[in-house]
């Protein structure tokens, strides 16, 4: 862990180097991200509910997950953009180095041009929090920490099966990106407003049902399933073994793994 703090801690100092640069990459993100907020509440504005849920209620699903994925992307940088290092050969010279390779890929890159769209998802559950009148209490605000823990770890476990797609492709497999960026865009609201093949593919494929609508439904009062106290605490479990599992898979992909470089 010291040393994936100090590969981000130098990657966030040469960032840092083109301040005019990095200001006006995370305007530019503020500004995308802001307008898929002002795209979700003019949609809302026409339909003031979804089934169950107010338009504030979607809203605070909005909030976490574009929260989320933003950290994902600024964090996990070097697994989403894996298939380049293959690609260029970049991986070779850490496959020479004395350190685990999954520390090395996490800390390869850091991308702090996303803290626009995490400030516009925290901007988002702030504002229906305030609409909601949401009760915090201590369960309720470790439920929320829970889902955003176990949404971000889901996240690199998707990013992760591109990253061992690409050890047998040389190019990216855009499919992928349909549990990925598509799984971002479908799950910022909630699981059960889709017909029942969505439902099945976000719950136990790609598990955003499970590891983050599940706490946060809760948290609303409306839980999805009609599951004990406990299983919703376990629910958000699945982001990190979803994860855990994918690294097993992509060290496979390693083994598997010959240069492309040149």
């Amino acid at each position: 862990m010291r040393y994936l703090y100090h590969a981000m801690c130098m990657n966030l100092k040469s960032i840092a180097q083109y301040r005019a640069s990095f200001l006006m990459q995370n305007i530019a993100q503020f500004v995308m991200v802001g307008g898929e907020f002002l795209a979700v509440v003019v949609l809302m504005t026409r339909f003031t509910s979804a089934g169950q849920w107010s338009a504030d209620e979607i809203m605070f699903f909005w909030g976490v997950m574009q929260f989320t994925f933003a950290l994902c992307e600024c964090l996990g940088r070097g697994i989403s953009t894996f298939a380049y290092y293959v690609g260029s050969g970049d991986f070779d010279t850490m496959l020479l180095r004395p350190r685990p390779l999954m520390q090395q890929v996490m800390g390869h890159r850091l991308d702090p041009r996303r803290l626009g769209g995490m400030i516009v998802g925290g901007g988002a559950i702030a504002l229906s929090c305030a609409r909601l009148n949401i009760p915090w209490t201590a369960e309720r605000l470790g439920l929320t920490l829970m889902a955003a823990v176990g949404g971000f770890f889901l996240i690199l476990g998707l990013f992760l099966i591109e990253a061992t797609v690409s050890f047998f492709s040389v190019r990216s497999i855009e499919m992928v990106n349909v549990l990925t960026y598509g799984g971002r865009a479908t799950c910022q609201y909630p699981s059960d407003l889709y017909p029942r093949p969505l439902r099945i593919l976000f719950t136990w494929v790609a598990p955003f049902a499970l590891s983050m609508h599940l706490p946060i439904s809760y948290v609303l009062g409306k839980p999805l399933f009609h599951v004990p106290t406990a299983l919703v605490w376990l629910a958000p479990l699945a982001g990190p073994l979803f994860f855990l599992m994918m690294t097993r898979v992509w060290h496979v992909g390693v083994r598997h793994y010959r240069s492309t470089g040149t």
